[in-house]
């Protein structure tokens, strides 16, 4: 356990400001799964516990675990027969059941110090660390279809990492303070957003799930969470976890739901304060509208951010929908005179939802293929003329709306100072030389401009800003005696 050296300090008129001295924390170690190792074993034992099994995932609301009868299961996207867990939507009303416990909780954990928020979560952190970090695994890997490897970067790694260095962050940020100047104190208090955090997170990532609702709740905010249908045994793992380390029952609401009942039910509560949403593009837009068009019923603005085999190198896509969505674009490749299938090309969901890796070769720069998200195994390419670089360049930047990441490749220090000019909006996060995915937390704040979110960098110092209401505060320590300014003496 990591531990928090307080240090209080006592203003003449009794206020109590509570800073901590620094804390060192280092990304969590990734590792191999090597034959005979302890972690092998472990996860073995995890993978063959919960294989063929159904976790039971109630809705948590006010602490209190509650089924509804609309009842709903998560397949395992490599074996669709095997369920992974049974699950219940929540209804509008228990939804609303859920801000009201939320925000019963507000106030007092709001004014929690920072130091023993941040306590629960380096638990968390520890928790997924050692003893309950097989298990989170084998769920990520049967119920998201990951690989080891890719699980153990996501629901081990990740998780942790956002945990601990959010806590580091929250805890420095007490140190961000204003200039005082005699006879005068100036301070500034973090405070949480003044009503309730509802999350809204997707099924490739454990890690985000974890990061969308325990970030706020981190900072002082209550949290309704809807989880992703198709992560949901991983979510509640995660869940229960916090709740292992400490946290107050009524702190996060966990409600499964229908999507557009959960954002026409939260939109319509004049205590929302935000929205922390990773998703597709066109449910954070309709999220955004919603907002919008209610705008004068609420409080305060809502902040909205938008954003088991080890041989196995590349498993099964998520679920029917994202397997019928690519096959289409395999099926348009197919049918496109400027198309070329150079590898892969096939799918099959006789079993699982699989479609092999794809190569797709354009001849049009401005075919859709290169323009929108496919979000599967695809890649599509475009082979353009070395004179044609830098118009190139310009087409990169202009031709696609969206904006998370990028990479260039090239050895001439020039040609990359150029595409970094040109590109400089281009993506949120870029890479030289390196792949344009596995940003590190702490490393590689992540978040996307454009349409690809509000580049709010997860994993970085800023993100956990979001989540606060800043208030400064003026203490003055010695009485005014004069009322007239000195040019009226």
């Amino acid at each position: 356990m990591l531990g928090l050296r307080r240090l209080l300090l006592k203003s003449r008129f009794g206020l109590r400001l509570q800073h901590t001295a620094p804390i060192a924390v280092k990304n969590e170690p990734v590792f191999d799964f090597k034959q005979g190792s302890s972690e092998r074993q472990a996860l073995d034992k995890a993978l063959h516990d919960l294989k063929g099994k159904t976790l039971e995932v109630p809705c948590v609301v006010g602490g209190e675990h509650v089924w509804t009868k609309d009842i709903q299961y998560q397949l395992c996207p490599f074996n669709h027969s095997h369920k992974v867990a049974k699950f219940c939507y929540a209804d509008k009303d228990l939804i609303n059941k859920a801000i009201n416990a939320a925000l019963s909780a507000h106030r007092e954990w709001d004014l929690k110090p920072v130091e023993d928020r941040a306590q629960i979560f380096y638990k968390a952190a520890d928790l997924i660390s050692g003893l309950r970090r097989a298990e989170l695994l084998a769920r990520t890997m049967f119920g998201q279809g990951k690989t080891v490897i890719q699980a153990e970067i996501d629901a081990a790694a990740e998780l942790i990492d956002f945990f601990r260095f959010n806590a580091k962050y929250a805890v420095e940020l007490q140190h961000e303070q204003p200039i005082s100047e005699p006879p005068s104190t100036n301070s500034t208090l973090y405070r949480s957003l003044e009503g309730f955090v509802a999350a809204v997170s997707p099924f490739n990532f454990t890690a985000i799930g974890g990061n969308l609702a325990g970030a706020p709740a981190l900072m002082g905010n209550v949290v309704v969470w809807k989880p992703s249908d198709t992560a949901m045994a991983a979510s509640y793992t995660v869940y229960k976890i916090l709740l292992e380390a400490g946290l107050p029952p009524n702190v996060i609401q966990f409600v499964p739901s229908n999507g557009p009942v959960f954002g026409d039910t939260i939109t319509e509560s004049e205590h929302l304060a935000g929205i922390n949403f990773t998703g597709s593009v066109p449910t954070f837009k309709t999220l955004w509208k919603l907002v919008s068009e209610k705008l004068d019923k609420y409080r305060t603005f809502p902040r909205l951010i938008g954003v088991d085999d080890f041989e196995t190198f590349f498993s099964a896509v998520i679920d029917d929908k994202s397997f019928a969505r690519i096959k289409k674009w395999i099926e348009h490749a197919q049918s496109s005179p400027n198309l070329t299938i150079i590898a892969g090309g096939k799918c099959d969901d006789k079993t699982g939802y699989y479609v092999e890796p794809s190569i797709i070769e354009s001849k049009d720069p401005h075919d859709p293929i290169m323009r929108e998200e496919i979000f599967g195994p695809v890649i599509a390419i475009y082979v353009y003329p070395d004179n044609k670089y830098q118009e190139i360049l310009h087409l990169i930047d202009t031709s696609t709306p969206f904006g998370l990441t990028g990479a260039v490749f090239a050895q001439d220090k020039n040609v990359v100072a150029e595409a970094c000019k040109v590109l400089r909006y281009s993506a949120g996060n870029f890479y030289i030389n390196d792949k344009s995915t596995g940003s590190v937390v702490a490393q590689q704040p992540f978040g996307g401009a454009r349409i690809s979110g509000t580049n709010d960098k997860a994993g970085g110092p800023h993100y956990i800003l979001r989540w606060t209401s800043p208030q400064s505060v003026k203490e003055t320590h010695t009485p005014l005696t004069k009322w007239k300014y000195p040019y009226m003496e």
